[in-house]
């Protein structure tokens, strides 16, 4: 009986089928990983591009936002229908949407080009936009076309690629596999099942390793060895924790807001409002000397080294970011968000003098990035992972969850379900017309 069950576990463990779904699998992911790296260098290179630009020629760079914005509108539009916006929330939509049509609306390679090339557009232009949430919307995208392989047609198999490219996506991008996984499941997966852990796993650790074979081991923001004590805690950590949940789920409702406020603008005038939106970056760059152009990843690590920016500057980020999203162009918004409690940490710090500085901007950064994603493990494990800092894990978890409950009051709905709903309406509908 023993030998018999054995046997039958090897046949199913090396059958050919078993073997030909691992290596096309496990090619899938490491194409991820490649792809995620290759974003990053290139977004880079387009963030900095534009910085020196705007160092050398600050008046015509001023120019470049309107007009670079209405190219991006008309692109998307026009050929790349779907790859507007930060990308999870259609990758969220895609989980519950209930035929493989649907799901190739808001997944597909087409989708994926577009929304690599037009958010690099977008940095290139000066907006606020980060590049993690779009991976996550490639790495989703990428897992999928995997379903057209006969394979891959199983009951629910869609539904796990799109999870597993989606943590793939966000583990390469920051170079923080755990988080990418807590992400998944906390974000992505709410409905979590034990047969997801094995595929969540191996496509973050390929995609992972891929990313660091082009990128090199790294931390995001750097290390810091910042810590703090509960003689400063107990009250650094409540007045953080509800600053940061204040403004981010007041971000969260504005986006949410106003991308309901703005839709029928969007239909019939998306170039119009993309050239106001433009204009108004442009404001902002000019009030800030350039520092809310791009992602912010530079402003938040030079705020990390201890160099503080303007005491307007997380306002001023937090503007642009919401007009960046608005705009309906491709872009994300994780690494501004970040960099926005970066700036709130440091603006706190010269309120609360006797705290450790880095401890503070570290704080500052997980509160508001709560606040924002309403993800309070993953917000903690992300910037920890980031910061290559577990020293001072307890209070980043406090900080978390303080912020995740007072978001919560202001932004009820978590903003990726939010625009998640809004696009499971907007890809369903015309098939309901039809009808």
């Amino acid at each position: 009986m023993y030998r018999r069950h054995l046997a039958n576990t090897r046949r199913k463990l090396f059958s050919t089928r078993k073997l030909r779904f691992r290596l096309v699998f496990w090619g899938s992911a490491i194409i991820v990983g490649a792809t995620a790296a290759l974003f990053a260098i290139a977004a880079q290179f387009a963030d900095s591009r534009f910085k020196q630009f705007y160092d050398q020629e600050p008046w015509l760079a001023l120019l470049v936002p309107p007009f670079g914005l209405v190219l991006i509108s008309w692109l998307t539009r026009r050929f790349f229908p779907g790859a507007e916006g930060s990308g999870i929330p259609q990758a969220i939509a895609a989980l519950q949407l209930g035929s493989h049509g649907l799901r190739q609306r808001v997944l597909s390679l087409k989708i994926a080009v577009g929304k690599i090339l037009l958010t690099l557009l977008g940095l290139f232009s000066g907006a606020s936009i980060g590049r993690e949430g779009p991976t996550v919307h490639v790495g989703a995208s990428l897992m999928f076309a995997l379903h057209n392989h006969q394979l891959f047609r199983r009951k629910n198999m869609s539904q796990l690629l799109i999870i597993a490219g989606g943590a793939a996506g966000i583990s390469a991008a920051f170079n923080t596999p755990l988080a990418g996984i807590l992400f998944a499941i906390e974000e992505m997966a709410r409905k979590y099942h034990k047969r997801t852990s094995s595929v969540l796993l191996i496509a973050v650790i390929l995609a992972g390793l891929t990313a660091m074979s082009f990128l090199g081991q790294y931390n995001y923001f750097g290390e810091t060895d910042a810590t703090l004590d509960w003689s400063h805690a107990w009250f650094v950590v409540p007045i953080l924790g509800v600053v940061g949940g204040l403004l981010g789920g007041s971000f969260s409702s504005l986006l949410i807001y106003g991308s309901r406020r703005l839709a029928s603008t969007m239909l019939r005038q998306p170039v119009l409002l993309a050239f106001v939106c433009g204009l108004l970056l442009s404001v902002y760059g000019f009030l800030s000397n350039g520092a809310t152009f791009g992602t912010g990843y530079h402003e938040a690590k030079t705020i990390m080294e201890g160099e503080h920016l303007a005491f307007s500057y997380p306002l001023l980020k937090f503007l642009a970011t919401a007009t960046s999203y608005l705009s309906g162009i491709p872009g994300g918004i994780f690494a501004p968000s970040l960099s926005i409690g970066a700036g709130l940490g440091a603006d706190m710090a010269h309120l609360l003098p006797y705290a450790p500085y880095g401890a503070i901007v570290i704080l500052g950064m997980v509160a508001y990035f709560t606040g924002v994603v309403q993800t309070p493990i993953t917000a903690f494990v992300i910037v920890m992972e980031m910061t290559n800092n577990s020293g001072i894990l307890l209070p980043l978890m406090a900080t978390a969850l303080i912020a995740n409950a007072v978001s919560h009051l202001v932004c009820p709905t978590p903003i990726y379900q939010a625009l998640a709903e809004a696009y499971l309406n907007k890809t369903q509908k015309p098939l309901s017309k039809r009808k």
